[in-house]
């Protein structure tokens, strides 16, 4: 049996729940290898408490469900079908208490499951589910770092069409290019270039403003390979940098290392915010830090857990995060350096390669 199921059928035990249905794709993909967008289809995996789990797959996604799903039972429903009475005929138990996923279920399809299956009580899966993808196996730390690879080979590729003139939309348009050129699946957020005093704005939106010299210029860009995401962040100087933002980026430079430093199995995760967080604060900029250090990353690019100065939590050997401190001055610019990290049996391995020096195009 599949590890994380085995996980999965203990902690279904130790709830009370003989049947839970699994319908996020992200999940379903985690737990089977099956990845699909089933648009307003339903899509769902169905363990079941001592009984093998079954996929109900809309139809046209039975061939490919079947190639490559480590669940060998696979159940179709077509777009005239009725889904929820078809996982109903197909439930190997009884229903008493279910669970799902809380924070995937939308009301409308919850309330088409209760007329089917009439179960009396429900449970939230997210959490465990949540907890069991928190720490990855060797394997998936190598897909991880494979898509990590590849991004910043984007980024390089990138660089030398960096020019004063050059805007932002037209950057973002060639890291797209080159993101699909790589072989990658696709982008894993909205492709993020910004130059000037936009760099002030954590998550602000590129346009076509032209790149000047003098600017700081920002990329936060990250992409999906094999079912994975990465996500990185680097802030370059285009021509002469006046000495504040220098400053600002040797500031945020510390910080970055200063959390890298902290990374080891059994400290918490607010000791980690507070370490990149003191460096910006003893420099005058503590004010200007206005987002947590980071979050987890994984088959979701922002996934469990938040790495923030209130979270207790304590790391574990293959937990992956990124490390991603910034002061953001308005009216000035900002800078923001983001790695992405795996925690180690005695530290840290640090997933991203490129060089964090401030650079001059």
């Amino acid at each position: 049996m599949n590890s994380k199921w085995t996980i999965l059928e203990q902690k279904m035990r130790e709830a009370g729940i003989q049947t839970l249905i699994i319908t996020d794709p992200k999940h379903i993909y985690y737990l089977t290898g099956f990845h699909s967008n089933p648009h307003e289809r339903f899509l769902g995996a169905i363990f079941s408490i001592g009984k093998p789990p079954f996929l109900l797959v809309p139809e046209l996604d039975e061939e490919n469900a079947r190639a490559v799903a480590d669940i060998t039972e696979v159940v179709t429903h077509s777009d005239t079908d009725n889904p929820y009475e078809i996982l109903k005929r197909n439930l190997k138990s009884s229903v008493g208490t279910i669970g799902f996923e809380k924070d995937h279920m939308s009301v409308a399809r919850f309330e088409q499951l209760q007329e089917s299956l009439s179960f009396a009580r429900y449970l939230d899966a997210g959490p465990w589910l949540r907890q069991l993808r928190n720490r990855k196996s060797p394997e998936e730390i190598a897909k991880i770092r494979r898509a990590v690879n590849l991004i910043e080979q984007v980024l390089l590729d990138t660089l030398p069409h960096v020019h004063t003139g050059v805007t932002e939309y037209e950057l973002v348009a060639e890291i797209e290019y080159l993101i699909r050129k790589v072989g990658a699946e696709g982008p894993a957020f909205d492709s993020m270039v910004l130059s000037g005093k936009k760099t002030a704005l954590p998550h602000g939106v590129p346009g076509n403003e032209a790149i000047t010299s003098g600017d700081l210029l920002m990329f936060d860009i990250g992409l999906y390979a094999g079912g994975y995401a990465s996500d990185i962040t680097r802030t370059y100087a285009v021509g002469h940098l006046d000495e504040g933002l220098q400053r600002i980026y040797n500031t945020v430079h510390a910080a970055n290392e200063a959390a890298i430093q902290a990374i080891k199995p059994g400290v918490s995760y607010a000791s980690i915010d507070k370490a990149a967080r003191d460096v910006i604060t003893d420099a005058g900029y503590g004010s200007y830090f206005i987002h947590r250090l980071g979050h987890g990353l994984g088959i979701d690019v922002h996934e469990f857990p938040s790495v923030h100065g209130e979270n207790e939590l304590l790391l574990e050997e293959g937990n992956v995060f990124t490390v991603e401190p910034g002061i953001y001055v308005p009216g000035l610019g900002g800078v923001r350096i983001e790695d992405d990290v795996a925690v180690t049996a005695s530290g840290v391995d640090v997933l991203t390669a490129l060089p964090k020096e401030l650079t001059y195009l």
